[in-house]
Formats: C-alpha cells, sequence, structure tokens
C-alpha cells in the first residue's frame, strides 16, 4: 500500500460500508459470480485498516438509473449525512449510480465529511480536484454506457418487429410455433368461441349487448391460470373485458402490432418515474404489419368494428349510436340538418313521452325540436312500407340465421363436454398411477377426479337442453310473421332494442329539420344500399296531444247522445273495446266530460215521444221479459236497429203492435223457435177432440 492509498488514522475509525447491487431479478439468480466479487469488497476494507465493516444489500435487483427507489442507496447517503462512513465501497460506479444526479450528490456528500471512494482500482478522495474530474468521468461514462446499451436494444428490437420477427407476447387464440413463426391456438373450442364474439358483435353492433347475450348462453371464456402466462388456462364465465379486448386488438385481424403503448414520466419527490402500458391512438403505432399471419377476421372488418365501438361512446357526438332501447324508436339514429349533431332525446310529462331536440355548437337555443311519438310511428309505418315486399325471403333469411345461431352454441358446448371428458380421463389416469398408500396424495386426486365427472355431468346436461326442444316454447314461424309485419312488429314480445336493431339494419342514417311554414318535421332518410326517400309529418298544433279521444269514440258518442243516457253510451264503448284518450275504460262521467268540451247535445228523457224504445222499455211495455224481446230481434220478427256492432238496441214503437209480434206472443204450450220452410214436423198437431 503506498503512501498516497494510505488512510488516515480518524477514517479508519469509522465505518466501511461495501455497497452491492444488481439491475434485474434475473442477474440476482444468474450472475451470481458479479454477487461473489461484490461481496469480496469486505476482505478489501480489511486490507486497508477498517475493522467496523457494514455491507448494504437491500438494492439487490433495482436499477440504478434513478427511475425506482433505492432503500439500500438512501440508507447509504443518511450514514454519510451521520459522519459515520469513512469509505464507500463499491465495484465500480455503475454499481452506485447509473445517473449523474445520484453520482454527483453521493460525491458532495462524501466531499462534506471527507469519506473516501474505494474501488478496484484505487482510492479516491472527493475533496481532491484530481479526483473528483476522474470520479465525475466515471460516473459520466457510466450513464453514457447504459443509455447506448438501452439504444442498441431497442434499436435491435425496434429492426427486428419490422421485419414481424421479433416474438412479442400475443393475445389468447395465438402462440408462437417453433418453425411457423405466429399461428392460430390449435385449441379448436378456443377458436370457435374468438369467432363467436366477432359473430355476436356483427349482429348486435353493441360490446356490452355481445357480452350480455353471451354471458345469458353461459358462454365460457379462457383465463391464465397465474394470471400472467398463457400456458395454461382455466375456463370462466365470460367478462365484459374478454369481449372488448378481442374486439380491439389487431391481432384477430391478422395484423402484427409494435409499439402500441407508450411510457410516461414524471417527476415524484424530486425522482423522475416512468409508467408504462399507456395506450397510443392508431395513427401514432410504430410499426402495423397488415397480413402478416392468419386472422378470424379481415382487416375491413376490424376498422368497421373500431368506428362502431368509437361511436357508441355514451355522451360523444358522432356517428350513429347503437341501439339501447327506451322509450324513443330512433334515439341516437337522428342528425340535425342545420348543426350536423345528434338529436339528443329528453322524456317529458307526467307520462314521459320522448321529445327529440338538438342544442347548437355555440348558440343557447335549440336548432329544432319536436315530439317523438308521431315520429316513431309514422317512420314504424314507412318500415314497414318498405320491408313488405321482401318480407318472405327476409323470413327465411331469419329461420336461417335462427338456425345458425342455435348450431353455435350447440358446437360451443360439444367442445365444452369434449375438453371436460378429457380432463376427466386424466384425472382417472392420474388417481390410477398414484400408490395407494399414500393417501395425502390419493385423497387429492380422488376429489380432483371428482369434480371433473361433475364437469362432465354438468356439460352433459347443458348440452340436453340445448339439443331437447322445449314443449312449452313454440319455436318462431317466421313465415307466419311474414305475412302480418305490423302484429309483428306490435308484438308485445318485440322490446324497443329489438326495433331499434332492425331500424339500423335497414337505415343508416336520418337527418331531421322542421318546416316552420308548413308546420312539419321533414325527416330525409339514406337507406342501406344508397337510396334516398323524404318523410313528412304533421306537427301537432297547439292544445293538440296525443291523449285526445279517437274519432270513432266520438261518432259513436255523437250517434248515441241524443236517445241513449252516458251510462249506456259508457258500456257500449266498453263492449267495442274503445278507451280513452289516456287508454282508460269509460264511464257515464267520462261521457258527459267528453260531450261538454265536445259540445255533444246531451241525452233528456223528458224529450223523448216515445217513438223509440229501449229494449227495457218495449218489454215493460209488452209484459214480457228482455230476454222474449232478444230472441224476437234475434228471430227477426222484431225490427230493431243499432248504431254501431255491440250498441243497444232501438225499437220502434210501431213495431211492437205488428202481427207477426202479436203472433209469436200468442203461442203458448211449445217454444218459440224458427219455421223453416218445407220442413216436416216431428210430432203432428193433436186436436182437443182427439182420439182419447
Amino acid at each position: 500500500m503506498t503512501n498516497v492509498d494510505r488512510l488516515p488514522a480518524d477514517l479508519l475509525k469509522r465505518k466501511a460500508v461495501v455497497y452491492v447491487r444488481q439491475s434485474t431479478q434475473a442477474q440476482v439468480q444468474t450472475n451470481l459470480e458479479s454477487q461473489r466479487r461484490q461481496y469480496e469488497l469486505v476482505n478489501e476494507a480489511k486490507r486497508r485498516g477498517f475493522r467496523d465493516i457494514e455491507i448494504v444489500d437491500d438494492d439487490m435487483g433495482r436499477s440504478a438509473s434513478g427511475t425506482v427507489a433505492r432503500p439500500g442507496f438512501d440508507r447509504l447517503v443518511a450514514l454519510l449525512c451521520a459522519g459515520q462512513v469513512g469509505a464507500v465501497l463499491c465495484l465500480d460506479a455503475s454499481r452506485l449510480a447509473r445517473n449523474g444526479r445520484d453520482w454527483h450528490h453521493l460525491l458532495e456528500l462524501c466531499g462534506l465529511v471527507e469519506a473516501r471512494v474505494i474501488d478496484l482500482d484505487g482510492v479516491y478522495d472527493p475533496c481532491r480536484p484530481n479526483d473528483r474530474l476522474l470520479l465525475g468521468m466515471k460516473g459520466s461514462i457510466s450513464e453514457f454506457e447504459l443509455n447506448v446499451l438501452r439504444m442498441r436494444m431497442l434499436d435491435a428490437a425496434r429492426a427486428k418487429a419490422a421485419r414481424g420477427e421479433l416474438r412479442i407476447s400475443v393475445p389468447i387464440g395465438y402462440i408462437w410455433h417453433r418453425d411457423d413463426g405466429l399461428g392460430l391456438d390449435p385449441n379448436q373450442r378456443l377458436q370457435e368461441v374468438i369467432r363467436l364474439i366477432f359473430a355476436r358483435f356483427g349482429e348486435l353492433g353493441s360490446g356490452r349487448q355481445a357480452f350480455l347475450s353471451l354471458r345469458a348462453e353461459q358462454v365460457h371464456f379462457p383465463r391464465p391460470t397465474d394470471g400472467r402466462t398463457l400456458t395454461h388456462f382455466d375456463w370462466t364465465l365470460i367478462r365484459y373485458r374478454n369481449v372488448i379486448s378481442v374486439l380491439r386488438n389487431p391481432f384477430y385481424a391478422g395484423a402484427y402490432a409494435y409499439g402500441k403503448s407508450g411510457k410516461r414520466t414524471t417527476i415524484v419527490d424530486g425522482r423522475a418515474r416512468k409508467s408504462y402500458k399507456h395506450s397510443k391512438p392508431f395513427e401514432e403505432w410504430e410499426i402495423l404489419l397488415k397480413e402478416h399471419h392468419a386472422g378470424y377476421i379481415d382487416w375491413a372488418d376490424f376498422e368497421r368494428n373500431q368506428k362502431l365501438l368509437a361511436a357508441n361512446a355514451y355522451g360523444k357526438a358522432g356517428d350513429v349510436k347503437s341501439g339501447r332501447g327506451g322509450r324513443a324508436l330512433l334515439a341516437g339514429l337522428l342528425a340535425c340538418a342545420r348543426c350536423g349533431r345528434r338529436l339528443s332525446v329528453a322524456y317529458t310529462g307526467r307520462i314521459p313521452r320522448p321529445v327529440y331536440r338538438c342544442f347548437g355548437f355555440d348558440v343557447p337555443q335549440k336548432c329544432v325540436s319536436f315530439g317523438g311519438s308521431r315520429i316513431d310511428a309514422a317512420l314504424g309505418r314507412e318500415l314497414m312500407r318498405v320491408v313488405e315486399p321482401m318480407a318472405i325471403e327476409a323470413a327465411v333469411r331469419a329461420g336461417q340465421m335462427h338456425m345458425d345461431t342455435l348450431n353455435e352454441q350447440q358446437r360451443i358446448i360439444e367442445l365444452e363436454l369434449q375438453q371436460a371428458r378429457y380432463e376427466a380421463t386424466l384425472a382417472e389416469r392420474r388417481y390410477a398411477a398414484c400408490d395407494p398408500d399414500n393417501r395425502l396424495i390419493a385423497a387429492q386426486l380422488e376429489k380432483n377426479w371428482e369434480a371433473a365427472l361433475c364437469r362432465v355431468q354438468t356439460c352433459q346436461t347443458h348440452l340436453e337442453a340445448v339439443c331437447t326442444p322445449t314443449t312449452d316454447v313454440a319455436p318462431p314461424d317466421f313465415a307466419k310473421l311474414a305475412e302480418d309485419l305490423d302484429a309483428a312488429w306490435n308484438a308485445p314480445g318485440v322490446t324497443m332494442r329489438i326495433r331499434q336493431q332492425l331500424v339500423r339494419a335497414l337505415i343508416v342514417d336520418i337527418v331531421a329539420d322542421v318546416d316552420e311554414t308548413a308546420h312539419e318535421v321533414v325527416l330525409t332518410i339514406h337507406w342501406q344500399g344508397g337510396q334516398h326517400s323524404q318523410l313528412r309529418i304533421c306537427k301537432p298544433r297547439t292544445g293538440e296531444h296525443e291523449c285526445s279521444t279517437s274519432d270513432d269514440a266520438l261518432a259513436v258518442i255523437r250517434s248515441m247522445a241524443t236517445r241513449w243516457s252516458d251510462q249506456d253510451i259508457a258500456a257500449s264503448l266498453n263492449r267495442m273495446g274503445m278507451r280513452t284518450g289516456q287508454g282508460k275504460t269509460w264511464t257515464a262521467h267520462r261521457v258527459g266530460s267528453i260531450r261538454r268540451v265536445r259540445d255533444i247535445h246531451a241525452y233528456r228523457s223528458a224529450e223523448k215521444n216515445g217513438e223509440w224504445l229501449t229494449m227495457f222499455e218495449a218489454a215493460r211495455q209488452l209484459g214480457v221479459t228482455s230476454h222474449v224481446i232478444r230472441r224476437l230481434i234475434k228471430d227477426r220478427i222484431l225490427p230493431a236497429e243499432q248504431v254501431m256492432p255491440d250498441a243497444p238496441w232501438q225499437i220502434r214503437a210501431s213495431d211492437l203492435r205488428s202481427d207477426a209480434v202479436t203472433a209469436a206472443l200468442t203461442r203458448k204450450h211449445r217454444p218459440c223457435r224458427n219455421e223453416v220452410e218445407g220442413q216436416i214436423p216431428m210430432f203432428t198437431e193433436v186436436s182437443e177432440g182427439g182420439a182419447q
């Protein structure tokens, strides 16, 4: 040891700190020689004359780039600030720091307490300018070396990815083959589930609706057993994140994508903190190789799916939204002809009714606003008119699609049963290969076998339920529905969401405007296939509303008001199945209210002149029951009139004195039957003086 390397006696009384660090956990496990060399610095400290030696190895597996917290380095700094350290020993400068901030901060503290920095090349005194310069150069070289190594690795990975040869992690449904590169997973069940997701999204046009449909059918999706690697799967009920991840990943469209996410750097407690996996916009992806491998869909379908998913985003202006149900048929489909924005839907009134309205970009007032009930009804009639010529063809296509859906569901369950049987067979072989005397292992294998058999039984039951048609529920008759489209459109089981999906299947877009002069709503309909048509619907006048009484009911009330009481009119309207404007049954009070509003003359018994009688009045005048009068009317013996079918009978008083009525009432001791011309009686008439 030369005089230059000799340390002062007061420094030897302090503590020598041996700093040990490796950058990654892989280096901790594999680079054992580096660990051994760093721990051997304890002998170097003893050779230098230190008696109190402390090893700081809290940072094993942590990077020194400055983006990761290092508790060991922080403890070293605390010891330096306390003046307890006489020398810091490290293998080289890169072990202490890979960034200038930590390195120069350490040198500054060592200079303040006159501590030395010792490596395999010698002893350095940060208080001396030459040593300080040499240490600064070593730190800069260490930082520069890290950047050079990082850039080399990133450039090499990027170059390999540009050729599509970089084996990055791939989504479920793909694997890297040893010789063929990227390809489909050979698991047929896995392929069928992924294809089913794309098919269901194409039918429903919404990721959430596709998820709910698959969830209702108890479709399972693979999940990595350990949550990370894709070597072993556990099949669990499908989740929403599974559906969205499949729909948004370009790998399923046969495209190789690299650089889809980036990193962000923030300053936390004076240190740079980097976070990764931040998605980039589609235009900022570094590498995108189309038709790189076999895909579940083509690239055109992928782009169409992305546009549809973006348009379905809640609360965002843009393309046509998917059908979400509710009371409005055209929610998310109407566009304003004045500003181009999508019309929103509001529900007003005690009985909520939809109102379509549009607020402009910069103006607070509404562009257009109109009620939705008439618009929805008119568009529904227009839709049925357009569909009617091709109803039979659509019915046949719907039947085929229904059968395809049932076959897909059955195919998924069959593959699930096949895998369950394989797992049960595997569990049986494992149990048979186990030593029976090893009860601890045999008991667990027996439980696994029993659980596998239960899964097989569950799959068989599910398959039988799908294959066996339910006798209580008849299969849909699409041909019959095609004959009466209005009944199919207004059927109780048809929800508003289904109607919205049907509208979107036939209509691309609808541009709405209001003609203030004609007081009409103008709808320009863009049909699928490029055809256009215009529909004009009258807006309700001031005071006009959807709860008004129908014209048929008013006609009945006007016809019966001068001859019948409000009670009789209400009973007649109820028998004819007519309802009030609010959908309620009729009462005498409601009939009276309508008459007063419409200025219809009321029924007054004092004004009756006896020319027309009711059935009850006619029965009382003849001294018979109402049943006899009804029988005479049915046999067409007594003339009578009705304002409308099921209305009360009106009988002229003069007809009660006719010969036919008198003869029918004088017949005694025999039922009143119709006389059929030419019919021979079964019993001959017997006179009173006949044979005894």
